[in-house]
């Protein structure tokens, strides 16, 4: 059974009938399970990975084994470090990491050729969704390089809280997260619980003052 995967992509809706259908036709729909590297420095890519469900996490590893997250890609995205590399015929230089089971549909490297050259609106999806990634990384490298690492840190611990008071995580997932080392968000995270902010646990850090922490994050310009 084909999966009609191009109306998931609002971006999409404006290609000719014969374009969609092209892009129905050559696509294959691929899944995933979780943990596993989907593509990674050194490799590269043969298709244009659009994301149906679940979430990969982008993330750069430096030579000395430092990580920091760049992005993650969630469902009714496209994949912009694989547009990157599709369109200056180059390698991956980061990882790309399944963090729950993954649905995509693959369409293959000279379809997406032919149709960034001949389809206008196929094209200006492209370059709209790489310049939004585009922009979220710089604000990425303003973070890292600019702004402090406890207001960086109770930013994040607010976001990955979605709403409730426990977050399952770890010290070393954290400083991935920021792109810092585990030691630095160690004794950060102390500083939060000697204030009351937080309790910490084995894989999970309690929120206690929620409201403090948001002040802290509001910092971030």
């Amino acid at each position: 059974m084909t999966v009609d995967w191009v109306n998931r992509f609002p971006g999409l809706a404006r290609l000719k009938p014969e374009t969609r259908a092209l892009l129905q036709s050559r696509s294959r729909i691929v899944e995933v399970e979780v943990g596993t590297m989907i593509f990674g420095p050194g490799k590269s890519p043969e298709h244009m990975l659009f994301l149906l469900d679940g979430s990969v996490r982008v993330q750069q590893v430096s030579e000395t084994g430092h990580e920091i997250v760049l992005y993650r890609l969630q469902a009714g995205q496209s994949c912009v470090l694989t547009t990157a590399c599709l369109l200056a015929y180059d390698d991956y230089s980061a990882e790309g990491i399944a963090e729950t089971p993954v649905q995509a549909a693959a369409v293959p490297r000279d379809v997406f050729d032919d149709l960034v050259a001949q389809s206008k609106s196929f094209r200006d999806f492209v370059f709209a969704a790489f310049s939004k990634r585009l922009t979220d990384l710089f604000l990425i490298v303003d973070e890292v390089a600019f702004q402090r690492i406890d207001v960086r840190l109770a930013h994040k611990l607010i976001g990955l809280a979605e709403g409730q008071n426990s977050i399952a995580t770890t010290h070393q997932k954290l400083s991935v997260e920021l792109g810092t080392a585990r030691e630095v968000i160690s004794r950060q995270l102390q500083e939060f619980q000697r204030r009351g902010w937080v309790e910490q646990g084995r894989g999970v850090v309690r929120i206690i003052a929620r409201d403090k922490l948001a002040q802290l994050a509001g910092h971030i310009s």
